[in-house]
Order: structure tokens, then C-alpha cells, then sequence
């Protein structure tokens, strides 16, 4: 996992390229599941009853973030971009989120954010559930439960032997609570810090890369 998304040239488990040739043949990659928020919004309407903003026609997701982070509630960045990225890419934001938290993990929570990191490094089914069997029936949902959860409901059937598909709201739900039940576990007069380093590792995947 890489230490800051800032920094970031390729999504986590996708190879990066250092031929200049090669790289202007590729079209660029999206962390987005929609380019314009808006369809992003009529896409999932869930999001729109979490957020007490919405976008404007033809806003782009940087503009809407820094509006959102400009807002009288700027934890609606948050939310929006939990549900706007990708799952893996969403949950890897997470994770960053709650590395760069001031807390101190317990072991069981250090455990959490273990698997987490080797899902979003190999995303296959077997560490999903593995993932999942940890995150279900934790005894406390902690942030890095909830984020496990997101893994658990990231995309595929809910179990092994059920078909069914997840459906596609709950991982970003899950992501939300992740990020914003670590950011009510800071202090208060630290909080709109710790939010606003949450906008800046989210402010790189609304850029192409």
C-alpha cells in the first residue's frame, strides 16, 4: 500500500508504466464510477438522501468536492466520495483516511486493516470472504470493521453459496461510516483538520491518471 495517495500514479494493483510512448497511447484511467456527478447521483439515489448538497448540471467531481469541502457541511465530501469511486479505489481511500488518524489502533482493529490492505492488493473472492468472516461478526463496528464491511460488500455474490448480488450502494455506505465514525472519534478541536486531510488523499481520484 502506498503511504499517501497524493502520490499515487496508478490505482492499487495496477501496473504503472515508465515508457513515455506507451503512456500516450493508454487512455487515461478513472478512479470514478461516473465522470459528472450528476449521473453519479441519478445512478444511486441513496446518495442524494445522505448529502445535503447535490451538483449542478454539468459540474465535474473536483468542482463538486471543493464546493462540498467549502460547504456549511463539509463531511458531504466524504459521502460523495465514498459512493463516487470505484469500490477498491474507495476503500483504499478509507484505509489511507484511517492510517493517517491520530488514534491508535487496538490489535483486533490492526488485524481489520491487515486484510483490508491484502484485498485491495489481490481482490480476489477468497480474501473478500476471508475479509467478510472477520467483518460480520466482529463484537464492536469500528471504523476498520466498517471498512471491512465494505470490502465484504464490494462487488460479486454475498457468499459462497449465495448467487445473489451485492447491491451496489452498500460498499459506499460502509466506506461512509468508516471515515466518518473515525473522524467523530477525533478530538474536537482537531476534527476540521483530520477532515481536511481526508479532502486532500480524495482530491486525487477525481484526476485522470
Amino acid at each position: 500500500m502506498t503511504s499517501d495517495l497524493n502520490e499515487i500514479n496508478s490505482p492499487a494493483g495496477q501496473p504503472s508504466s515508465d515508457n513515455d510512448d506507451l503512456d500516450k497511447t493508454q487512455p487515461p484511467l478513472s478512479a470514478l464510477r461516473h465522470e459528472i456527478p450528476t449521473e453519479l447521483y441519478r445512478q444511486m439515489p441513496q446518495l442524494g438522501r445522505l448529502t445535503q448538497n447535490h451538483p449542478r448540471d454539468n459540474e465535474d467531481g473536483l468542482t463538486f468536492l471543493m464546493r462540498l469541502r467549502a460547504s456549511t457541511t463539509p463531511e458531504d465530501a466524504v459521502t460523495f466520495t465514498a459512493f463516487a469511486a470505484k469500490p477498491k479505489m474507495a476503500i483504499w481511500w478509507g484505509y489511507e483516511c484511517l492510517r493517517h488518524a491520530a488514534s491508535e489502533p487496538s490489535a483486533n482493529d490492526r488485524h481489520m486493516m491487515e486484510l483490508v490492505a491484502t484485498w485491495t492488493t489481490y481482490p480476489d473472492d477468497e480474501n473478500r470472504f476471508r475479509t467478510a468472516r472477520e467483518a460480520l461478526y466482529a463484537p464492536v463496528r469500528s471504523p476498520a470493521v466498517f471498512l471491512g464491511l465494505a470490502v465484504t460488500w464490494s462487488g460479486g455474490s454475498i457468499a459462497p453459496n449465495d448467487p445473489a448480488q451485492v447491491p451496489e450502494h452498500r460498499a459506499p455506505r460502509a466506506i461512509n461510516s468508516a471515515v466518518l465514525s473515525c473522524l467523530s472519534g477525533a478530538a474536537l478541536n482537531n476534527r476540521p483538520i483530520q477532515l481536511a486531510r481526508f479532502i486532500d488523499l480524495a482530491a486525487p481520484l477525481f484526476r485522470s491518471f
